[in-house]
């Protein structure tokens, strides 16, 4: 996401080409984190072969050059291990938590109102919202809502407010995306109850018909 929006903040692209853009930022991302990289004939089947891996590769340079081979990119995700280190957190908690935040970083990445927050200040608010869903300040007294978002403001170098309102936006995207899940899974189950009605009222029995 991030090789995707810093390349369509300098480069102009059509409808028809972010597919292709958005397989070769997966291309190169995979490339920076990943031990075995994909290949790009496998990028190419998973958009069920619109794609060519020689178009592939030629996006790949044009991405590389508007990008200035600048892909060492910074992410929440590098964040928030450091900031899990300076939070009394039991070792047991932890790994939910990382799962937690990483989750709410993934989710702030489908909102536009996400792009102008640095990448610290995303993975600070998803830390302190994972921990406020979780209920883990419970667990310990100094660490209360507001002393959380002291600290990792001071961590951060930002403004406690500017901490907070990031946190209070997470939480709203979280409450929004729940409610539309919710929605969704009563829309199915009441069109498959429909479903049921109309198969339940098909009548079953064959009469013969005497002309």
């Amino acid at each position: 996401m991030n090789y995707l929006d810093r390349f369509l903040s300098v480069e102009p692209t059509q409808k028809t080409r972010l597919q292709l853009l958005g397989a070769t930022c997966m291309f190169l991302a995979s490339k920076m984190k990943e031990t075995i990289p994909l290949t790009a004939e496998k990028l190419c089947i998973y958009t069920d072969n619109s794609v060519r891996p020689s178009e592939l590769l030629k996006m790949e340079l044009l991405v590389l050059n508007k990008l200035k081979w600048d892909l060492a990119s910074v992410t929440p995700h590098d964040f928030i291990e450091h900031f899990l280190s300076k939070l009394p957190i039991q070792p047991a908690s932890r790994q939910t938590l990382l799962k937690h935040a990483q989750t709410f970083v993934a989710l702030c990445a489908t909102d536009v109102k996400f792009i102008a927050n640095p990448p610290s200040m995303i993975a600070a608010g998803s830390v302190a919202a994972a921990i406020q869903g979780l209920h883990l300040k419970s667990m310990d007294n100094a660490m209360s809502s507001q002393k959380l978002t002291d600290l990792l403001a001071q961590v951060i170098r930002s403004d406690p407010d500017c901490l907070r309102a990031c946190q209070e936006q997470i939480e709203s995207l979280l409450e929004t995306s729940l409610r539309q899940a919710q929605q969704q899974a009563v829309s199915t189950e009441t069109k498959s109850m429909e479903e049921d009605v109309d198969l339940s009222c098909t009548p079953t029995d064959v009469r013969d018909i005497n002309i």
